[in-house]
């Protein structure tokens, strides 16, 4: 176990790596200028340069990036051009919207194609079955945006049982919790049933059959269990996209998490913004999946003896 996490750490130094030095490029190859932008429209040429050599973008690319890698390893993400902050303030601040979006929305994304998934599992070729992986396949292709105002319109508008935007209580989740679970169960959905089918074909499964065991306990206790690995995987994968931020979402409702200050950052070409909430998602992709490593061989005793 030891050796699988040293691994996988040096494996996730590379990856980091390689999305600092792949999004540092991107952005430095960005026609928009932060200094212009900083400097104004009415800037005279000076001023504009003034700010450059303050930012020090005036240096060679490979010059920026060895001192911006001497600052990150030492936790620095270096300061915003537009806010004059710390980055890492700028995200610590947002990180507790955005955790809670993000395990609220994984907990209703779960719940919601697990148990459709094992529902158009049981009746695999029915009504039943084709219905669900119908609204499946409607839910992972509707856009974000088109899912959020429909919620809003129904719910908050027309109803008025959530209210329309805001951030503070339980109210105030449910709808940017929802959007992300209606979007996010059709892949569980679609992901439980083709494990629910693999399981249900095993030999123990009609060996528990034969043996008189109720349907409800068979799925239950014997059928779920095991399919549920492949969704431990996609949570781990999840834990970094909404870590990153669901832009739309937070925009829609005006969620105040990471993914709204990415967003402000990228009008405004606020690079250390932009590369801070670029490597705090990787990094919690890679620790979401490491995490998903670890967790497998507790669901499935099949990987712990490999």
């Amino acid at each position: 176990m030891i050796e699988l996490i040293l691994r996988r750490l040096g494996g996730a130094l590379m990856i980091l790596f390689g999305v600092a030095a792949i999004t540092f490029v991107l952005l430095y190859a960005l026609p928009a200028d932060p200094a212009v932008q900083l400097a104004g429209r009415s800037a005279t040429a000076q001023t504009v340069a003034n700010i450059r050599h303050e930012l020090g973008l005036d240096q060679p690319l490979i010059v920026q990036f060895v001192h911006y890698l001497g600052n990150l390893v030492q936790g620095d993400l270096g300061r915003s051009y537009t806010q004059k902050t710390e980055v890492m303030t700028l995200i610590l601040a947002r990180l507790p919207a955005t955790l809670i979006l993000m395990v609220s929305g994984i907990l209703v994304e779960v719940a919601i194609g697990l148990t459709l998934g094992t529902i158009a599992a049981l009746s695999r070729g029915g009504a039943v079955d084709r219905l669900v992986m119908t609204a499946s396949f409607v839910g992972v292709s509707a856009p974000q945006f088109v899912v959020a105002l429909l919620l809003l319109y129904v719910f908050a508008a027309t109803l008025q049982w959530f209210p329309m935007s805001g951030f503070g209580t339980v109210s105030h989740v449910v709808l940017p919790a929802l959007t992300l679970g209606v979007l996010g169960a059709g892949w569980y959905a679609r992901m439980v049933r083709s494990a629910m089918i693999d399981v249900l074909n095993q030999d123990y499964i009609r060996t528990a059959r034969a043996k008189g065991v109720a349907e409800r306990t068979v799925v239950l206790r014997h059928a779920v269990p095991n399919a549920l690995l492949p969704i431990v995987a996609m949570i781990g994968i999840d834990i970094g996209q909404f870590m990153g931020g669901v832009v739309v979402v937070e925009a829609v409702y005006g969620w105040p998490g990471i993914g709204q200050l990415a967003w402000q950052a990228i009008q405004q070409v606020d690079i250390p913004i932009i590369m801070g909430v670029t490597l705090i998602s990787s990094l919690a992709i890679v620790v979401g999946n490491l995490i998903a490593d670890l967790v497998a061989p507790l669901i499935d005793p099949r990987i712990r003896a490999r």
